[in-house]
Protein backbone atom coordinates (compact mmCIF):
# COMPACT_ATOMS: atom_id res chain seq x y z
CA UNK A 1 0.00 0.00 0.00
CA UNK A 2 0.98 3.69 -0.84
CA UNK A 3 0.23 6.79 0.32
CA UNK A 4 0.19 10.18 -1.91
CA UNK A 5 0.07 13.71 -1.19
CA UNK A 6 -0.97 16.53 -3.50
CA UNK A 7 0.84 19.78 -3.78
CA UNK A 8 -0.16 23.30 -5.77
CA UNK A 9 2.41 24.61 -7.82
CA UNK A 10 2.97 28.03 -9.66
CA UNK A 11 5.21 28.35 -12.32
CA UNK A 12 5.88 30.81 -15.47
CA UNK A 13 7.97 30.85 -18.51
CA UNK A 14 8.47 34.03 -21.40
CA UNK A 15 8.46 30.97 -23.84
CA UNK A 16 5.55 28.86 -23.85
CA UNK A 17 3.04 27.26 -21.39
CA UNK A 18 4.92 23.97 -22.30
CA UNK A 19 7.98 25.40 -21.64
CA UNK A 20 6.08 26.50 -17.67
CA UNK A 21 4.92 22.92 -17.36
CA UNK A 22 8.08 21.74 -18.09
CA UNK A 23 9.85 24.50 -15.14
CA UNK A 24 7.20 23.52 -13.12
CA UNK A 25 8.27 19.90 -12.76
CA UNK A 26 11.86 20.07 -12.94
CA UNK A 27 11.44 22.41 -10.17
CA UNK A 28 9.29 20.27 -8.11
CA UNK A 29 11.24 17.24 -8.70
CA UNK A 30 14.48 18.93 -6.93
CA UNK A 31 12.31 19.53 -4.07
CA UNK A 32 9.75 16.71 -3.61
CA UNK A 33 10.65 13.11 -3.79
CA UNK A 34 8.91 9.84 -5.29
CA UNK A 35 6.26 12.87 -8.27
CA UNK A 36 4.74 10.52 -9.98
CA UNK A 37 2.53 13.04 -12.03
CA UNK A 38 1.28 16.91 -12.62
CA UNK A 39 -2.15 18.35 -13.68
CA UNK A 40 -2.30 21.46 -15.08
CA UNK A 41 -5.33 23.32 -13.53
CA UNK A 42 -5.31 26.64 -15.20
CA UNK A 43 -3.67 28.18 -17.60
CA UNK A 44 -2.78 32.39 -17.48
CA UNK A 45 -1.06 34.70 -20.13
CA UNK A 46 0.16 38.18 -18.94
CA UNK A 47 -0.25 40.63 -22.04
CA UNK A 48 1.37 43.60 -22.29
CA UNK A 49 1.25 46.15 -25.06
CA UNK A 50 -0.97 43.85 -26.79
CA UNK A 51 1.46 41.00 -26.75
CA UNK A 52 2.13 37.94 -24.50
CA UNK A 53 5.25 38.49 -22.46
CA UNK A 54 4.24 35.34 -19.68
CA UNK A 55 2.87 32.09 -19.52
CA UNK A 56 1.76 30.87 -16.06
CA UNK A 57 0.54 27.59 -15.02
CA UNK A 58 -0.98 26.00 -11.92
CA UNK A 59 -0.27 22.48 -11.51
CA UNK A 60 -1.23 19.95 -9.09
CA UNK A 61 1.82 17.45 -8.57
CA UNK A 62 1.71 14.16 -6.79
CA UNK A 63 4.35 12.15 -5.25
CA UNK A 64 4.33 9.15 -3.45
CA UNK A 65 5.23 9.77 0.51
CA UNK A 66 8.21 7.45 2.04
CA UNK A 67 7.37 4.78 4.39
Amino acid sequence: MSVARVTEVISSSTKSFEDAVEEGVTRACKTLKNVTSAWVADQKAVIEDGKIVEYRVTMKVTFVLEG
